[in-house]
């Protein structure tokens, strides 16, 4: 027992001294493995920032190489010839108009007809003469910013379409109130109308309106597995951070041309596709026109705006007719395949003085469709409801 005691001691300092050599091994390594970040980190103090400024670099050289020609505006050396009157704003741009029906002296109804996407004040309604004539009718038409030959509007907003038309109104004189009748696209400055400067409308009325999928009462159940809204928000995200990618994509030669859009059944029910071969089609979109950076960038900015983020959500607004009156119509295709029905039926649901018609074999073009125009006319001049649409076909 006695020599188990005092051999205690001698073991535990034993035990100490190998627990010291292994700690000093330890620090060693610890100290080893220190000095090696400590280099690695000097290492990539250094490289980072030249990485960084090669990515730059190569960003760079990549935007400058996909980067459009300079614009050519219409009227500016080198540019497309002015051969429409204009007026000019407050800012100092022009926009291009012209005047169809009866004079306006003599009108009794003044109509500002705002075209969509890919198109201009040329628009072509197929309305009977005897029709404007008996009503009384002028129609202004004119090309939105950067359309046709209206300049540019770098800070184009959902507010300043409205601002645009109430502006060119006064200068040419329509008088306190007028009517608007916005096509596709062109649904969304009317919207604005409603909002900003509703007490200047005597009525309004929509003909296959898009609609904005960043409205926040649309309801997810809806929109959730649409694919039109997958393909926006995709768009949406290169015209947004990537306008130089997406235009070099869109004016490659071996893409498909827009004559294969024109007659691709996902997007045209088979009365559009007639329609189609009667009318230009889509001009704008064509890959020699997508080359001109005009066109893109006007493109590219109006899409923008019209899907990008509102002030305001439309089932958000008041009636702005007198005596809860309603002079506001949507005309809507069942068979559109760029904008879906139900979607119409929802925000009409939302708003009860919006007075909701539809084309039963209606697609996105019925404003092109024999009798719509009529229709559409008689019901927003003088209230003149059809009892049925069904004769409204190409």
């Amino acid at each position: 027992m006695q020599e188990m005691q005092e051999a205690s001691p001698s073991s535990s300092k034993k035990i100490s001294a190998a627990a010291a050599r292994a700690h000093t091994r330890r620090n060693r390594a610890t100290t080893s493995n220190s000095s090696i970040k400590g280099r690695l980190n000097s290492i990539s103090a250094m490289f980072v920032p030249i990485a960084m400024a090669l990515t730059v670099g190569a960003l760079g050289w990549v935007y400058q190489s996909l980067k459009p020609p300079p614009p050519k505006i219409c009227g500016s050396p080198g540019g497309p010839p002015i051969t429409s009157p204009r007026v000019q704003l407050r800012d100092g741009r022009h926009l291009a108009y012209k005047e169809m029906g009866v004079a306006k002296e003599e009108a009794k109804h003044k109509l500002v007809i705002i075209h969509g996407f890919d198109n201009s004040k040329d628009i072509n309604l197929p309305i009977q003469q005897e029709l404007i004539d008996e009503l009384g009718i002028c129609f202004l038409q004119y090309d939105r910013a950067g359309y046709g030959e209206s300049d540019p509007n770098p800070k184009r907003s959902v507010k300043s379409e409205a601002l645009d038309i109430e502006e060119l109104a006064d200068q040419l004189e329509l008088g306190s109130k007028f009517y608007v009748i916005g096509v596709s696209m062109g649904s969304y400055p009317v919207w604005s109308c409603l909002k900003y400067i509703p007490n200047r409308l005597a009525g309004a009325a929509l003909i296959v309106p898009v609609i904005n999928y960043k409205w926040r009462s649309l309801p997810q159940s809806l929109i959730r597995d649409d694919y039109r809204r997958r393909l926006v928000q995709l768009t949406y995200l290169f015209s947004s951070y990537a306008p130089g990618l997406l235009h070099w994509w869109v004016s490659q030669q071996w893409l498909p041309s827009n004559s294969v859009l024109e007659r691709n059944p996902v997007f045209f029910n088979p009365h559009d596709i007639e329609i189609l071969k009667k009318i230009p089609g889509f001009p704008m979109l064509s890959k020699a026109k997508l080359a001109e950076r005009e066109v893109f960038d006007t493109l590219r900015h109006d899409f923008l705006v019209g899907f990008g983020d509102w002030e305001f959500d439309p089932t958000e607004l008041e009636n702005p007719f007198p005596s809860n009156t309603s002079n506001f119509h949507i005309w809507q295709g069942y068979e559109d395949r760029v904008v879906p029905f139900q979607l119409q039926r929802f925000i009409s649901g939302k708003l009860p003085w919006i007075r909701y018609h539809e084309v039963p074999e209606g697609g996105h073009l019925i404003v092109h469709y024999n009798g719509l125009g009529e229709a559409v006319l008689k019901s927003l001049l003088v209230g003149e409801d059809p009892l049925t649409l069904d004769h409204v076909k190409p």
